[in-house]
């Protein structure tokens, strides 16, 4: 059985691995972020703190706030993905700054990619705190 304790840890922890993620890969290796990485992370950035208090005060009240920032930043991940990756989305892309949200500094297995990574970090984020919303971690 989960735990809501358990849970909101898990979504602190994905929390905390995504920001560290992504200033690895802009401050260490150099990759510039795109728009649509900034927008990413303006939603992932305040869940680390959010959670982070929420974990140490055992507040999961806090999943109400978690599970906004996780659905909305979820979705400009997956709009950012379905860019690289699907060729009539690509296709129709607007330009969005310097760098190009089309292009992907990395691309592991053949579809592994940085908003991949960010999606995927939201996706558990969001999951763990509909289950803590919904009460099924008691």
């Amino acid at each position: 059985m989960l735990k809501k304790d358990n849970l909101l840890f898990t979504a602190w922890a994905a929390s905390f691995t995504a920001m560290l993620g992504s200033l690895y890969f802009s401050e260490i290796v150099g990759y510039e972020p795109c728009e649509l990485c900034w927008y990413q992370r303006i939603f992932m950035y305040p869940l680390v703190l959010i959670l982070g208090i929420a974990v140490v005060k055992k507040e999961t009240n806090a999943a109400i706030y978690s599970l906004t920032l996780s659905g909305i930043g979820g979705l400009i991940s997956l709009y950012h993905y379905g860019i690289q990756k699907v060729d009539f989305l690509t296709d129709t892309a607007p330009a969005c700054g310097r760098v190009p949200c089309t292009g992907m500094y990395i691309n592991w297995l053949g579809f592994i990619t940085i908003p991949f990574l960010a999606l995927t970090a939201f996706t558990i984020i969001f999951i763990a705190s509909l289950l803590i919303f919904k009460g099924k971690g008691e």
